[in-house]
């Protein structure tokens, strides 16, 4: 009973703060997404109404389109080019430490100061992409152009984070593999596909699942590029719940728009730690 009690007391500062700031919110926010409240007046209990509206309107499905698509272009190639540098940086090359640091530089820096340097630099009549290529492109005004630009920018931020994970899972592969593998007559490409990336899982399954989670909770950098527009080709789905709550002052409806997140990421997750669950291999010795 004694070293039960001192093992709570162990971990009640770390338990108290996850209650306190994931699952009480999570609660309070399901409760108020059947209320009718515009967060002055009073409260009105209407059930499910707001998760109807959310459904049978076009914001909803619009906002998980952005989303998906942001995802699904950010997150495979922030892998990829992450583990493309750790690779190169994990070889020890004359100057690898300089470029380690560098690249690390924008993860560190708040997403919000980012997002306004680039919207200076993508600017289409002064900015200093323009001026490299020649011509004016809109980046972020042009429909087909916004999203892809907003992506860019959360790759160029995320690929330092990305290839430090993947220097640290480099690091426990026995040499003695790859010395095999040459042995054997495998090139760098066939070592790379066939050994480094097999015995990366772990490491790749704890980035996707972090990054796609991060994809998905997006905000401040879209909002100072975009603001959501144009023509809401970048209304991320937490756009669409800061929109809800402070726009339209309706907060029951983006309490429903964040749970309804909170219920997708959920499922994503087990999705993909079933999909990995059988590809992992954690013994190396």
């Amino acid at each position: 009973m004694r070293r039960g009690l001192v093992a709570w007391l162990l971990v009640a500062p770390s338990l108290i703060g996850v209650t306190c700031f994931l699952v009480l919110p999570v609660v309070l926010a399901f409760v108020v997404s059947l209320f009718d409240w515009d967060l002055l007046g009073t409260r009105e209990f209407v059930g499910l109404e707001n998760y109807a509206a959310l459904i049978g309107g076009g914001a909803l499905l619009n906002s998980l389109a952005v989303t998906a698509l942001f995802t699904l272009i950010s997150v495979p190639v922030s892998l990829a080019l992450g583990l493309g540098l750790a690779t190169q940086l994990h070889r020890a090359l004359p100057g690898s430490s300089i470029v380690r640091v560098i690249v690390v530089i924008p993860w560190v820096c708040a997403p919000l100061a980012l997002g306004v340097v680039w919207k200076w630099i993508l600017q289409p009549s002064t900015g200093a992409m323009n001026a490299i290529l020649g011509m004016r492109v809109e980046w972020l005004t042009s429909p087909s152009l916004a999203l892809p630009a907003v992506a860019f920018v959360a790759v160029w931020q995320n690929v330092g984070y990305i290839s430090l994970f993947f220097q640290a899972g480099l690091s426990r592969i026995p040499g003695s593999i790859y010395e095999a593998a040459r042995l054997d007559g495998a090139g760098p490409w066939r070592t790379l596909i066939h050994m480094t990336v097999p015995l990366l899982r772990p490491t790749t399954f704890f980035l996707a699942v972090t990054q796609v989670v991060a994809s998905f909770q997006v905000f401040d950098m879209v909002y100072a590029l975009t603001g959501g527009g144009p023509q809401h080709r970048t209304e991320v789905i937490a756009s669409l719940v800061y929109h809800e709550a402070f726009d339209a002052a309706r907060l029951g409806r983006a309490s429903a728009v964040a749970v309804i997140l909170f219920v997708l990421l959920v499922a994503i997750t087990l999705v993909q730690q079933r999909w990995f669950a059988r590809r992992i291999t954690y013994d190396m010795s």
